[in-house]
């Protein structure tokens, strides 16, 4: 059993063929895909993907730093609280900081996602973290808030060491998908100081494709590349990978 701990599988870019690419995610073992909001106008298809698959998408709430914008965040947001408060997320998120597309907005950012931070702590669920070119500023966020109730996934962890301990000891996970694989990335000199205990899978789909399908959409079914160059990284089976990251994703979710 795999966990894709973070995918977009509403996207539109899955209009065409989603009910076979969700079938072929569960052909590949993966039984649980989590699906990270972005703003009010994703909302509908998330959670119509979720009353379709119940079983296997798991809905979450929040506004993505690059959806707070000067003239509409402030409504955005309280559009995410009320939601909060109506039923039951798998977590609260995509949230954070965002410093590669906008940098004029990081004040703004910053308010947002203190406020999410606070939510997730109140309703005892995971926070998703992203945090682009920006992991000093939501690390000092993420430890302004933790008062031992905060606990989440820094989502497609880019990061040295220093920083990757730093999320581990405030209570997150690093979620690592297909930059794992790219022949250029750090990622996995940085895992090999970091113990299996603190990572889970993600694909961020339709987003960050894994070798060999660097260049085409990336689905949930494509995170066993992932797990197996995980698995060259801590020398260990896919199999282990599977169980250790599955086990990590259901602790934090708790599933």
């Amino acid at each position: 059993m795999l966990v894709d701990t973070h995918a977009h599988l509403y996207s539109r870019k899955f209009d065409h063929d989603r009910a076979d690419m969700i079938s072929r995610a569960i052909e590949a073992g993966v039984e649980r895909m989590y699906l990270p909001n972005i703003d009010s106008e994703s909302v509908e298809a998330m959670l119509a993907l979720e009353g379709a698959y119940p079983e296997h998408c798991f809905a979450m709430m929040g506004l993505h730093p690059c959806s707070v914008q000067p003239d509409t965040w402030e409504r955005e947001l309280d559009l995410v609280e009320k939601a909060l408060q109506e039923r039951n997320w798998a977590g609260v998120g995509e949230t954070g900081i965002d410093l590669h597309w906008d940098k004029t907005t990081l004040p703004l950012q910053q308010r947002a996602f203190t406020k999410q931070i606070e939510w997730a702590k109140e309703l005892n669920i995971p926070l998703i973290i992203h945090s682009r070119e920006a992991n000093r500023e939501a690390l000092e966020l993420v430890k302004a808030g933790q008062d031992g109730r905060l606990r989440g996934i820094f989502h497609c962890f880019s990061g040295t060491l220093e920083e990757a301990m730093e999320m581990v000891d405030n209570g997150f996970m690093l979620g690592i998908g297909g930059t794992l694989t790219y022949p250029k990335s750090d990622v996995a000199s940085v895992l090999a100081g970091v113990s299996l205990d603190h990572i889970v899978l993600e694909t961020d789909a339709p987003y960050l494709p894994p070798v060999p399908y660097r260049g085409k959409r990336n689905e949930s079914a494509y995170i066993k590349e992932v797990a197996v160059r995980l698995g060259e990284v801590y020398g260990l089976p896919l199999e282990s990978i599977a169980a250790h990251t599955t086990s990590n994703a259901l602790r934090l979710f708790r599933s």
